[in-house]
């Protein structure tokens, strides 16, 4: 069964970081890739950034590199989003998703996340003012 379970997510101040966890099990790391994508109240999802797998090539949805950083652990199946000096705009639940990998395409599949396989069930992010 595949699973995607994220962690890390609460309360900070303006300012401050996070690190977010998607700790994945069910499928084999290398063949897919795992992306990060945030709902605020209200608003539609959005992208932060994706990464293989594979070779850790990350993508980034435009200006999420400038504060956000994603990293993973093969040897854990975990893949990270270090958030720093976060904004209140910030607050939204972060979802982590993945999908089968494909080095052709799958930064564009990243753009695009109604083309995930599998998504947690998210962690919810407050950042106050």
């Amino acid at each position: 069964e595949v699973q995607l379970e994220e962690s890390g997510g609460g309360l900070v101040q303006a300012g401050g970081s996070l690190r977010l966890s998607c700790a994945a099990s069910g499928f084999t790391f290398d063949d897919y890739a795992i992306g990060w994508f945030r709902q605020a109240p209200g608003k539609e999802r959005e992208g932060v950034s994706c990464i293989s797998g594979s070779d850790g090539s990350t993508y980034y949805f435009d200006s999420m590199k400038v504060r956000f950083t994603i990293s993973s652990d093969k040897s854990k199946n975990t893949v990270y989003l270090q958030m720093n000096k976060l904004k209140p705009e910030d607050t939204a639940v972060y979802y982590c998703a993945a999908y089968a990998w494909n080095p052709y395409s799958w930064s564009g599949v990243c753009r695009d996340s109604n083309g995930m396989d599998y998504w947690g069930k998210g962690t919810l992010v407050t950042v106050s003012s």
